[in-house]
């Protein structure tokens, strides 16, 4: 059985998590601040942890510094409220896997736990997380797994495959797991900087509604169209 961690102060929502999650198959710890929530993680060790990005005492991003200190393949989702996008900006660019906010939507909960686990699953997989599929219309990258800077050279590779087919345009089909952190999101702006100084045709499709919330804030939605199907992309 699985093993995941939730840390947050506030009772009532750790009670919600641990029937939710327990439902769900998982083995559910909780923690009511984030020294108790290291000694947990530190005793028992889950694959996944949950945690409240503001906290009296040590914080979100405090917790997520030290479990990754811990272990660094562990993957951690912060739990934000709604106008802190700053703050989850700069927990994915300390490697979190992803971002929920409050009031917790238990869809959301569920894809951010099946990409923690992609993640997981695609550690030191690194040529599988790209690959491209050409189409009579376009030439389609598609991305799973975590954009990082270790990454980058996987995309250059295939943006310039990609080129050399000549198509119509490009498009970045993104996984519905795919993730992505700070360096990724600089790996990735550039690509399209250069790509709009060259006047090539890039879409991204399918992003998450994280990421796509996130692209938004970065401007990365000012330089490339992102539309939520390839098929719309293909158009």
């Amino acid at each position: 059985m699985e093993k995941i961690l939730v840390i947050d102060d506030e009772k009532p929502t750790l009670m919600m998590f641990r029937l939710t999650l327990a439902a769900g198959g998982y083995e559910v710890f909780t923690a009511e601040n984030g020294q108790q929530g290291l000694d947990v993680f530190s005793r028992e060790r889950p694959s996944i942890v949950l945690t409240d990005i503001k906290m009296p005492g040590m914080n979100g991003i405090e917790v997520l510094k030290r479990i990754k200190q811990i272990d660094p393949l562990a993957e951690v989702i912060v739990i934000t409220g709604h106008g802190d996008m700053d703050l989850a900006i700069q927990a994915l660019n300390l490697d979190a896997t992803d971002f929920i906010n409050k009031p917790i939507q238990r869809h959301l909960l569920e894809q951010a736990i099946r990409r923690a686990q992609e993640r997981r699953r695609l550690a030191g997989e690194q040529g599988w997380q790209m690959a491209l599929q050409p189409t009579e219309q376009a030439a389609v990258i598609v991305i799973q797994g975590n954009i990082t800077a270790k990454t980058e050279s996987r995309l250059q590779t295939l943006y310039q495959e990609a080129v050399a087919l000549n198509k119509p345009r490009i498009v970045l089909h993104f996984d519905e797991n795919a993730t992505i952190n700070g360096a990724g999101i600089a790996v990735l702006t550039q690509l399209l900087l250069d790509s709009q100084k060259q006047g090539r045709h890039v879409v991204v499709a399918e992003l998450s509604e994280n990421l796509r919330k996130v692209f938004e804030i970065v401007g990365l939605s000012k330089i490339v169209p992102l539309v939520d199907s390839l098929e719309k992309a293909l158009a």
